[in-house]
């Protein structure tokens, strides 16, 4: 890089533009990040660290970008970190502990009573011996060490007659046996039911293996084992089934979880068993099925056939009740209650039940009824969209916009609902409808009407901007601000635009500078103060 062609840099610039960075971003501007300096498009982050590290463009050498924020905004400086000593991290740990009943981990995120550290950065330290640490150590081993924390990775070893009394304490609490998926052991904050099984299961710390939760509590507390279950009947479900709609008010599912009669039991099991064939019945079943042989209750999966004059009954009820068509999101049919909607709309498009499929609510509804079907909308072109602006226009004063609502006569019927302008702009948009695409409402108003677009507003002139600047300060006596609303020599245009095009090198202009400066370098000499 030339660095004799760039222009010369200042201490006080760079920091000006880091502030900037930091009101825009949250976040402090990182030396070794090529990303521009948006106060100056020519400049990057990376190049203005390179030239304070080694005295390019005129800056003494021996800095950094991060030296230069420490030392300026008291902004931490990642490679010049103090020392860690372990008393202070205990310190740390006993604070953490106290105030959140728990000792920290890696994932505790920052140390409150640290400012700028967190706890996976004690354990890097910890490990890789930095920051004055020896290192090949952890935060788990130094809180096992100093403070009796449990580690994870040298647990104690485990006996039967030690889960037993686990599971027995579980029981008096509970009224069940524990199983794999109780979570943890209560009074044991580190142990857990799966961790038990898991050992159980393969012999870890100190078990033999070869067992499990469910056998161990089979063969030494005579508790059921899911693996060898007891046969069932029709009968018996049947039973509990109608117990379950006692006391309830509803039949049973396979979702229901518990058979409240035999605890031991779950729908779901009861389900898959009649699927199955498995525990003694004959299989090709399920739930659903043998509550509509038997009971009579509707099973959502062999549904009655649907007819199309029948849907068309519902939906003309439903418009005279609610004053509106029905939609595959309306819910429940009011006059089949055991019926929805949605499943309606499916039918009418897969064909089921008893429906030849390929259509759908709207379609029928449009076929049949004259509804508008907002998935096959008829074609639109420039000049219908311009009829509509222009009466939008007659009636309210002015000109529409994407946010202008619903427009008056483009629905089917007197009441129902027509095009909206948001939806005629992102069809000229898209290219819906007719359109050919990469258009706006905005665009087509400022193309055909002359309505001012201000997504596509004319190029601007500094040499215009400084005669708008002296007319400014001849007719007021003071210099025009971002504040100082629309610019009376140029009609449309505000002087908080004519800022922001300054500042951000937008309608033709450089950027990098501002209303203030250009008033400084070019208007303040020419106005004689």
């Amino acid at each position: 890089m030339t660095w004799q062609k760039k222009s010369p840099l200042f201490v006080d610039e760079i920091l000006e533009w880091a502030d900037a960075h930091y009101e825009r971003t949250d976040d402090w501007p990182i030396g070794n990040h090529a990303e521009r300096v948006y106060e100056a498009p020519d400049e990057n982050w990376r190049a203005l660290d390179l030239a304070l590290r080694r005295g390019y463009r005129t800056l003494p050498p021996g800095q950094s970008l991060a030296q230069l924020l420490e030392e300026y905004r008291g902004r931490r400086n990642r490679k010049n970190l103090p020392e860690y000593r372990l008393h202070d991290i205990l310190a740390w740990a006993d604070a953490h502990f106290k105030r959140t009943g728990g000792w920290p981990l890696l994932t505790s995120g920052a140390i409150a009573d640290a400012p700028g550290e967190t706890w996976q950065a004690v354990q890097d330290a910890l490990w890789n011996g930095q920051r004055g640490l020896p290192g090949g150590y952890s935060l788990a081993r130094l809180l096992a060490d100093h403070r009796g924390v449990r580690n994870h990775l040298y647990m104690p070893p485990l006996s039967i007659e030690q889960i037993l009394d686990w599971a027995d304490a579980f029981r008096n609490r509970h009224g069940r046996w524990p199983t794999i998926r109780s979570g943890g052991i209560e009074g044991e904050p580190w142990e857990t039911w799966w961790n038990c099984d898991y050992c159980l299961s393969h012999g870890a710390r100190g078990l033999p293996g070869g067992s499990s939760l469910a056998r161990l509590l089979g063969e030494r507390r005579g508790v059921r084992n899911q693996s060898n279950v007891p046969p069932l009947d029709e009968g018996q479900i049947l039973q509990w089934a109608d117990a379950h709609r006692e006391r309830v008010g509803r039949w049973p599912n396979e979702n229901q979880g518990p058979v409240f009669e035999a605890p031991e039991e779950t729908w779901a099991a009861v389900d898959i068993a009649l699927r199955v064939g498995s525990r003694g019945l004959p299989g090709g079943g399920s739930l659903p099925r043998l509550l509509n042989r038997e009971r009579g209750v509707r099973n959502q999966q062999s549904l009655p056939h649907f007819q199309v004059e029948q849907i068309l009954d519902w939906a003309d009820a439903h418009f005279s009740r609610c004053g509106e068509w029905p939609r595959s999101t309306s819910g429940t049919i009011t006059e089949a209650p055991d019926e929805k909607w949605s499943l309606v709309d499916n039918a009418l498009i897969s064909g089921l039940p008893g429906l030849p499929g390929g259509s759908s609510l709207p379609q029928l509804l449009a076929q049949r009824r004259g509804v508008r079907n907002i998935h096959a909308l008829p074609r639109l072109s420039i000049s219908i969209v311009l009829n509509w602006a222009d009466d939008h226009f007659a009636r309210i004063g002015r000109w529409p916009r994407s946010d202008s609502g619903s427009i008056p006569g483009t629905g089917s019927t007197p009441n129902a609902a027509g095009d909206t302008w948001d939806s005629v702009d992102q069809c000229l948009r898209s290219g819906r409808r007719g359109f050919p695409g990469d258009s706006s409402l905005a665009r087509l108003l400022a193309e055909h009407r002359g309505v001012r677009n201000r997504k596509g507003l004319p190029p601007l002139n500094e040499d215009d901007i400084v005669r708008w600047i002296l007319a400014f300060w001849e007719r007021s006596g003071k210099w025009p601000t971002v504040k100082s609303g629309p610019v009376e020599d140029a009609p449309g245009e505000t002087w908080a635009a004519v800022s922001s095009a300054l500042r951000n090198g937008i309608r033709g202009m450089p950027g990098g500078t501002t209303l203030a400066r250009l008033i400084r370098d070019r208007c303040v000499a020419e106005a004689g103060g």
